[in-house]
């Protein structure tokens, strides 16, 4: 499987091979992927995946993904630290994620959309997913992003076939604070999955992951 790899490995000449290159902060919030032109440098807080298409953001941006790399990433709260070798390599994608016709329809809409919207409102990735997990936020372009969201998610389940989940999403807290000490501080809330359904997805790629990885040495892989 190709991964994440840094600017000094693209083949040359890299614009003509690869116009745009996926990307992630290594570490933030939101979790939110894009696309940068390929022939710009950049720094190492910055994880570049060499996909194209919007199958494969579609698969990277969706909750399943996000779910395995909180999991295994090496931060505290609700920051994720993105850790190819930990949160990439280790993820067991559905079959032709990053060509999936379904996924890379799903994916193109909410793309363009999100892009667009960042664009009406001159704000980045960062103020739109702060607005995303507000659930004081009600404007119809915030509440559209959620449910192309949940789109992108249920598109991926789909992949997998996974079709029997309870896949509603609800503004909960990412993680339990003491309301005396936290006072007036906004709030760690997240639209997400309730912690049963982000267990049983987490419990199936799991399964998934150690049946792959099993059939791989039966084969006599490494």
């Amino acid at each position: 499987m190709t991964g994440p790899i840094a600017p000094h490995d693209y083949p040359e000449p890299v614009a003509a091979d690869w116009p745009e290159l996926l990307a992630i902060s290594r570490v933030g919030q939101q979790a939110a992927l894009t696309f940068f032109p390929a022939d710009m440098v950049y720094a190492d807080l910055v994880i570049v995946f060499p996909f194209t298409t919007h199958a494969a953001f579609c698969t990277l941006q969706s909750r399943p993904h996000e779910i395995w790399a909180r999991f295994f990433d090496s931060s505290m709260k609700d920051d994720l630290r993105y850790t190819p070798s930990d949160c990439f390599e280790t993820f067991p994608f559905p079959e032709g994620w990053d060509i999936h016709p379904a996924l890379e329809a799903t994916g193109k809409v909410y793309y363009d959309f999100r892009a667009a919207l960042m664009v009406r409102n001159d704000e980045g990735l960062t103020k739109t997913y702060n607005r995303f997990h507000d659930p004081d936020e009600d404007h119809p372009d915030i509440v559209r992003l959620r449910a192309l969201h949940v789109a992108m998610d249920h598109a991926v389940l789909d992949a997998y076939g996974w079709r029997d989940l309870a896949t509603d999403c609800e503004f909960l807290l990412d993680y339990a604070i003491d309301e005396e000490e936290w006072g007036r501080r906004k709030k760690p809330w997240r639209y997400r999955w309730p912690d049963a359904t982000c267990d049983e997805v987490l419990a199936r790629l799991l399964t998934l992951n150690a049946e792959r990885a099993g059939a791989e040495r039966a084969s006599g892989g490494c």
